[in-house]
């Protein structure tokens, strides 16, 4: 008999991605959506092919109602809270929606599943911005890495993270957190450096554009593919106890790198584009992340994809995207 999962955001770069990873493993996929006034962006990165099979509603992560029916309604086996306000930087303009939403919104599901479906399993998407600039000897953050988080997102994630571990000693419920390390693909949105950087580029290299603002170039993240990433998400879940995992790929590069690779890529130098705006950076900056991702490579998880690797596959589809 075959299991269903329900995800909370199946229409962000993780949600579509995983959504396609448990239709090929015969899952039943559930989703949730909220409402956006351009129809078109509900949906916008689930490929054509899948979304005949999936089944969507309607809920929000504030409305607890929602999520109790969507519940009652798919009485899933897994559930997969993605949906947040997932953007670090806005986070500092929106800290109260991001609070509501990421923090508190993660209590509001554990509560309906408590009440309606309490043998469901829950992964929930924690951050490697919980860590903050707290960072091991070694260089490394890993499962027992103090969180000291930087940022309103980071700070609503802690609480997700702690809420978590609560409801699992305090009710015996399976929730497991895969502390999530940064996680990019071509569906990333373009507000996220990674794909601001590539689009950008290659917008450059057609002509389309002149220049490109950042703020902090000095910055290193530990960016893995979304693709793997999801798989972990999988692999936590099927355990036979739940815990928490550090998910990452255990390399960082800067953004002056992440800038000199594309552009080179594209036979640019980043240094004739690349101009300073002091708007994009944070109010507390957050200087360097890497994983070590020992104890979910222990289950067996072991990434696919490099840097290069995705920055190539990020490249090349916004040079086919954007050619015409």
């Amino acid at each position: 008999m075959s299991k269903t999962a329900l995800i909370t955001g199946i229409n962000g770069q993780d949600g579509s991605y995983l959504a396609e990873f448990l239709d090929k493993k015969g899952y039943s996929v559930w989703g949730t959506v909220k409402r956006n006034s351009v129809a078109e962006n509900q949906t916008s990165r689930i490929p054509n092919e899948l979304f005949s099979r999936l089944k969507l509603e309607y809920a929000d992560l504030n409305d607890l109602s929602s999520l109790i029916r969507v519940i009652q309604l798919c009485q899933p086996d897994e559930i997969y809270n993605l949906a947040a306000q997932s953007h670090v930087r806005i986070s500092f303009d929106q800290p109260i929606y991001t609070a509501q939403t990421t923090g508190i919104g993660t209590l509001k599901l554990l509560e309906a599943v408590k009440l309606t479906k309490p043998d469901a399993k829950i992964y929930q998407a924690s951050s490697s911005e919980m860590f903050g600039n707290s960072i091991d000897n070694d260089g490394y953050q890993r499962e027992t890495t103090p969180l000291h988080p930087v940022s309103p997102y980071g700070c609503a994630k802690v609480f997700s993270y702690n809420i978590c571990r609560n409801y699992r000693n305090s009710y015996g419920m399976f929730i497991s957190n895969g502390i999530l390390f940064n996680h990019e693909s071509p569906r990333r949105g373009t507000n996220f450096v990674t794909n601001k950087v590539v689009k950008a580029a290659v917008q450059i290299k057609y002509g389309l554009k002149n220049e490109l603002a950042l703020g902090n170039l000095e910055a290193t993240r530990d960016w893995g593919h979304a693709e793997d990433f999801v798989e972990a998400m999988w692999l936590i879940l099927q355990q036979d106890k739940p815990n928490d995992y550090v998910c990452a790929t255990g390399v960082s590069h800067s953004v002056r790198g992440l800038c000199e690779y594309v552009f080179n890529k594209l036979d640019l130098n980043y240094k004739d584009y690349v101009k300073i705006d002091p708007k994009y950076y944070r109010a507390e900056e957050l200087h360097d992340l890497k994983g070590d991702s020992t104890l979910l490579r222990g289950l067996g998880w072991k990434p696919k994809h490099n840097f290069v690797s995705l920055m190539d596959d990020m490249i090349e589809y916004w040079l086919k995207e954007l050619k015409n």
